[in-house]
């Protein structure tokens, strides 16, 4: 099933692209930093960085965004809050919590791609609320529980 979504570039970003599949398999789709000037994130430090866009996607469709692989391996540059979820009723700029895990200042300029996007869609999910839970053989086993 394919998705309609609508993109909009907002005002002063007409210069940047639209987000991008690198190749034809790709899953996601790079997101570019519409910000005015460079600038440098220092090593622990992280931003709010704009993608010049909104969205308007359907109901059941949800937009991530994830990291970009090549930025974390060769700098330790990551999004803070991956995956960053953008809901299918949100209308505002789709932004990047970009986080400097790394050792050095990292440069950003306008047209960096800067972390990508990924659509996933919703289940339809309902909570129930209930006194009583199934047992399993894991039960309450948690972080660590198989001793590895």
């Amino acid at each position: 099933m394919r998705f309609d979504v609508m993109i909009r570039k907002l005002p002063g970003n007409e210069d940047l692209p639209l987000p991008t599949r690198m190749s034809d398999g790709a899953s996601g789709f790079d997101l570019y930093a519409a910000i005015p000037e460079e600038f440098f994130l220092e090593p622990g430090e992280w931003k709010l960085i704009p993608a010049g866009f909104a969205l308007e996607m359907p109901e059941g469709l949800e937009a991530q965004v994830r990291p970009r692989s090549g930025l974390a391996l060769k700098y330790g540059v990551t999004v803070l809050n991956a995956p960053g979820t953008v809901d299918a009723d949100y209308r505002g700029e789709v932004s990047v919590l970009l986080h400097n895990l790394g050792k050095q200042p990292f440069p950003v300029r306008r047209g960096d791609r800067i972390a990508q996007l990924v659509f996933q869609e919703v289940a339809p999910v309902r909570l129930r609320e209930t006194e009583h839970l199934k047992d399993t053989p894991r039960g309450a086993g948690g972080f660590g529980h198989t001793g590895k």
